[in-house]
Formats: C-alpha cells, sequence, structure tokens
C-alpha cells in the first residue's frame, strides 16, 4: 500500500512539473539541486536576466533550461561536477574574456564549464549574453522573406 502512495504522489509532482511555467521549472531544478550547482544556475540566470530583460525562458529537452531572444542564446545544463552554459551559436561569438572553455572543436556551439568554486566573470558574461543576442537579433532582420512562386501565364 505504501508503494502505491509514493508512486501515486511522484506521478502527481511530475505532472504538477509538466504543467508549470519554464521560469517555476528553473525555480524547480534550482532548489532540487540544493547545493553548488544550484547556487552556481541562479547566479548565471540572473547574469543572463540582467544582461538582457527581454529574455525568453524554456524548458526544453525533457529537463534543460534554455534562454532565448531571436532565437537560442544558450543552455543550463547541470552535471554531477559542472554546470555547463552551451551557447548555441557560439562559435560565431567575440569571446576576448576567453570564457569559453569546453566544446571548442564544433562549428557552431561552444559552452562555459563552471565547477565548484570557480568564480564567475560576471561583465565578460553578461557581454557574451548580450553578443549572443545581437547576433540572434541581427540574422532575423537581415533574413530575407520567403516569397511565393508565382506560376508563368500559358501563351
Amino acid at each position: 500500500m505504501k508503494k502505491a502512495t509514493a508512486t501515486k504522489a511522484k506521478t502527481a509532482s511530475k505532472e504538477a512539473k509538466e504543467d508549470s511555467s519554464p521560469s517555476q521549472q528553473i525555480d524547480a531544478r534550482i532548489k532540487e539541486l540544493g547545493d553548488w550547482r544550484g547556487e552556481t544556475l541562479a547566479r548565471v540566470r540572473k547574469l543572463i536576466k540582467q544582461a538582457d530583460p527581454d529574455v525568453v525562458e524554456a524548458w526544453k529537452w525533457r529537463g534543460v533550461p534554455v534562454w532565448e531572444h531571436a532565437g537560442i542564446i544558450c543552455t543550463g545544463e547541470t552535471y554531477k561536477a559542472v554546470v555547463k552554459l552551451t551557447f548555441a551559436r557560439g562559435a560565431a561569438l567575440d569571446d576576448p574574456s576567453r570564457l569559453f572553455n569546453s566544446s571548442l572543436e564544433g562549428n557552431a556551439r561552444r559552452a562555459i564549464d563552471f565547477h565548484e568554486g570557480d568564480t564567475i566573470d560576471e561583465k565578460a558574461l553578461q557581454a557574451l549574453i548580450r553578443a549572443a543576442v545581437a547576433l540572434n537579433t541581427s540574422v532575423r532582420a537581415t533574413a530575407r522573406p520567403v516569397r511565393s512562386q508565382k506560376k508563368p501565364k500559358s501563351a
């Protein structure tokens, strides 16, 4: 009987999570972690929101916090020994402070791995966030609209 009650409680908790907003799901993840990873994710999230007040939070791929503005800016994954901030188009961004320290071999993405005890260069991270937003919005602004093809008139 206890097992069935525990299963029902887990199912209800999972359904409540699925029904909540992405911001609430990210809040729950931070609370669930309850250690340096949660603190780091919360700090990074705050810096992203400060750098871009128009950022939209999303919850994708079964539990990954995502920050978007005219496309994905970055994701915030948590692992046992690292909090990974992956920039979707990081390879196209200038990184004068050399924050990117992971996923350096790809053609598109770049990531920053934060380990326990790491200090976050807040100004450099916010500059990188703003550069990612600028890249996303510039691509959208310069993209050509799709035009319908006109059928040639029959003679």
